[in-house]
C-alpha cells in the first residue's frame, strides 16, 4: 500500500498543478464534453484521465451506480506497403468504474469482481474476436480508510482469463481502493490506473506501467 501521511493533498503548490484547460489547448482537445464534478478529488481525477479516456457521471451499471466512469479505447493496425492491404489488427479497451464507499470490506471488492465477469459475458462491454486483444475492467473505491483486511485481498488479486485459448485475446479484473485524505492506496497487480487517483504522487515513470503496456500492444 502506498501512503504518506505527512502531506495532505491540499499542501500542493498550484506551481506543482499542470492546467488541464491549458494542456488541453495545447493539444487541440475540445473539453465541451468533459463533465464537471462537485467533488474536488473526483475533479482532479479526471484532470489525470480527460486527455486519454471518456468520461461520464453516475454511470449505472447491472444495479450499481458509480460516480465516475471513464472508457479509452485503442486500435493497432499493420499496412503492407499500402493502408488498403491491413494486417494485425487488434483492439484494447479498458473500462474503469469509480464508486464511493466510506468503509468497504473484502465482500465489497468481491462483489465488483462478480460484476466484471458478469460483463465480460455481455457483448456490449465485450465482443470478442479475432481483432479483440484485451479488455480490462478497473473497479475503482474511494474510502476514508483502506482495512488490513482489503488491502491484503486487493494487494494479491489478480485475475486475467483467456478468451477461446487465447485467439480471442483476453479480460482482466483490476481492483483499486484509496483513501485520498489518509493519502493510503492499494492495487492489485497490473492495476496501472493507480496513478491517476495517488494525487499526492506524481505520475513520472512513462516507461512502465499502461503506457509501456499500450506501447506493447502497438508494436505487433
Amino acid at each position: 500500500m502506498t501512503t504518506d501521511t505527512d502531506r495532505t493533498m491540499n499542501t500542493e503548490s498550484d506551481t506543482d498543478r499542470v492546467d488541464p484547460v491549458a494542456a488541453a489547448e495545447e493539444a487541440d482537445i475540445d473539453l465541451s464534453g468533459v463533465p464537471e464534478w462537485d467533488d474536488t478529488y473526483l475533479d482532479r481525477v479526471s484532470d489525470r484521465l480527460l486527455f486519454n479516456y471518456d468520461l461520464t457521471q453516475n454511470k449505472q451499471v447491472n444495479g450499481e451506480t458509480f460516480n465516475m466512469y471513464a472508457e479509452m479505447r485503442l486500435e493497432s493496425h499493420k499496412h503492407f506497403f499500402h493502408p488498403a492491404l491491413d494486417y494485425a489488427n487488434h483492439e484494447t479497451h479498458e473500462h474503469v468504474f469509480v464508486t464511493q464507499i466510506d468503509r468497504p470490506h473484502v465482500e465489497t471488492v468481491e462483489r465488483f469482481i462478480t460484476l466484471g465477469h458478469d460483463l465480460s459475458d455481455d457483448s456490449t462491454w465485450l465482443d470478442p474476436d479475432e481483432e479483440h486483444f484485451g479488455t480490462e475492467f478497473t473497479f475503482v473505491v474511494i474510502a476514508e480508510t483502506v482495512p488490513e483486511s482489503v488491502e491484503s485481498f486487493v494487494s494479491s488479486f489478480r485475475d486475467r482469463n483467456l478468451l477461446k485459448f487465447g485467439y480471442y485475446g483476453h479480460y482482466e479484473i483490476h481492483l483499486i481502493v484509496v483513501a485520498p485524505d489518509r493519502q493510503e492506496a492499494v492495487a492489485s497487480e497490473q492495476a496501472d490506473t493507480i496513478q491517476a487517483f495517488t494525487l499526492w504522487q506524481d505520475v513520472t515513470d512513462e516507461q512502465s506501467g499502461l503506457i509501456s503496456r499500450i506501447r506493447g500492444m502497438l508494436n505487433f
